[in-house]
């Protein structure tokens, strides 16, 4: 198959993408609005950028109709979000959070996901969650306009939280204990339990 994607509609082009870029990390995005309700997404468009200055991105997309999702305008606006990490015990209500409700409606009253405070910026954490990123917006990049139209979110981690007991031996998230998730095609996630090592060269 060979498809030229100026020639291949966006649904079109999503559906490879999100069956080719696998697996995929998924940000389980807290934020707060102007008027103080709290918003909890995924997005699994998702990276890490770099450590100096630490930072990561996350992309969400337009609504259908060109306007732009609750997480994106809260960030855009206040300038703070929360990344929570995704493991296996609180997959399935994260896969719920992904519900398009309306804008009065906060997802972590509605699905009952414990907030905790974070220690720098004002969205809260996912209590559950093995590992938060509080970050600071860096920069907003829109690549297109419409519905669909992709956006580049750019943050700044200000402070991490990990949970004492997914630590190592050195202090660092043990894959084992940490038992996150990653999105695949569809409806599809899969486990990072299946592991191997290779030394770098």
């Amino acid at each position: 198959m060979e498809l030229n994607s100026a020639q291949t509609d966006a649904l079109s082009i999503y559906q490879h993408l999100i069956r080719l870029i696998v697996p995929r990390p998924i940000a389980w995005v807290s934020t707060i609005s102007t008027s103080g309700r709290t918003n909890l997404a995924p997005f699994s468009f998702f990276s890490g950028v770099g450590s100096k200055p630490p930072s990561l991105l996350f992309c969400p997309a337009n609504r259908r109709d060109g306007t732009m999702k609750d997480t994106m305008r809260n960030v855009v606006s206040q300038g703070e979000f929360v990344v929570n990490i995704v493991s296996e015990d609180v997959c399935a209500v994260m896969n719920q959070t992904a519900a398009e409700l309306p804008e009065e409606e906060s997802e972590f009253q509605t699905f009952g996901v414990a907030e905790a405070p974070s220690v720098v910026v004002r969205p809260p954490r996912v209590a559950g969650s093995p590992a938060q990123l509080e970050c600071r917006l860096m920069q907003m990049i829109r690549l297109g306009e419409g519905g669909g139209a992709a956006n580049i979110i750019i943050g700044e981690i200000v402070h991490l939280a990990i949970r004492d007991s997914v630590l190592d031996a050195r202090g660092y998230a043990d894959p084992e204990k940490m038992q996150v998730v990653g999105r695949m095609g569809g409806s599809s996630y899969c486990r990072t339990g299946d592991r191997f090592e290779l030394k770098r060269p």
